[in-house]
């Protein structure tokens, strides 16, 4: 039994069911953002600004809750992640990943990130253009490539050529139009290689509005394999 099925036994054992009916109503439209909130680490990472971790202060990515929740239901050992944006999303992958690949353009965050990724995660400072970056990827390919950050449409292009025949390129704030006002440069270059996309739309840690991360894959992908089965969650 939930902790809301607790609070609420009671209420509906002793007063009239009218009465505990709409209590009841009234608690759930209540309680449910703020269950929301502290469950997920949503209101933890509101206090920490721009940095998002799960109730217990552990590092998450800055993606949708729901891109979230898919991610952590998958199997990534043995894996390879390249991203572009570096982040608490890097201390996350580098905890399930085999190896990370990270590129950032701010010199502050990369110093307080590299002193914090473990030995499987490398990060590299490199200019928003993302200028020198093809040397540290040197061929190599990704089951997961991230773009989170530089420059975008770049990062994108890059993405195509270095992601594997059954991997994943995740774009956060996909919603957005990275180019010209209107116009979604990124999404169609995806469409002009016949890439498809998933959209994971939602809240995420610690920001007021919704947003959305979106997938995009060629054929069979393995976040989309069903090797496993759904997690019941429970507040």
């Amino acid at each position: 039994m939930t902790l809301a099925h607790r609070l609420f036994a009671p209420i509906k054992r002793y007063l009239p069911r009218p009465l505990s009916s709409a209590i009841r109503a009234l608690g759930t439209a209540v309680l449910t953002p703020l269950y929301f909130s502290i469950d997920t680490g949503h209101f933890r990472s509101a206090l920490l600004g721009s940095r998002p971790v799960d109730k217990h202060g552990r590092p998450i990515p800055w993606y949708t809750y729901p891109m979230i929740d898919l991610l952590q239901a998958k199997d990534f050992t043995g894996r390879t992640v390249l991203e572009f944006g570096c982040g608490y999303s890097t201390l996350w992958w580098s905890s399930r990943a085999h190896s990370v690949l990270a590129f950032e353009s701010d010199e502050k965050w990369y110093r307080f990130i590299t002193a914090r990724a473990p030995r499987n995660a490398k990060v590299v400072l490199v200019p928003e253009n993302l200028e020198g970056a093809d040397q540290h990827i040197a061929g190599q390919s990704f089951d997961v490539v991230v773009i989170d950050g530089l420059d975008r449409f770049k990062a994108a292009g890059i993405a195509i050529n270095v992601v594997k025949a059954a991997g994943a390129i995740i774009l956060d704030n996909s919603e957005g139009f990275w180019g010209p006002e209107g116009t979604y440069p990124i999404l169609e270059l995806f469409r002009s290689k016949g890439f498809q996309r998933v959209d994971f739309y939602g809240y995420a840690p610690g920001v007021i509005l919704p947003h959305c991360t979106s997938v995009f894959f060629q054929g069979e992908c393995f976040l989309f394999r069903g090797d496993e089965n759904p997690v019941k969650k429970r507040v």
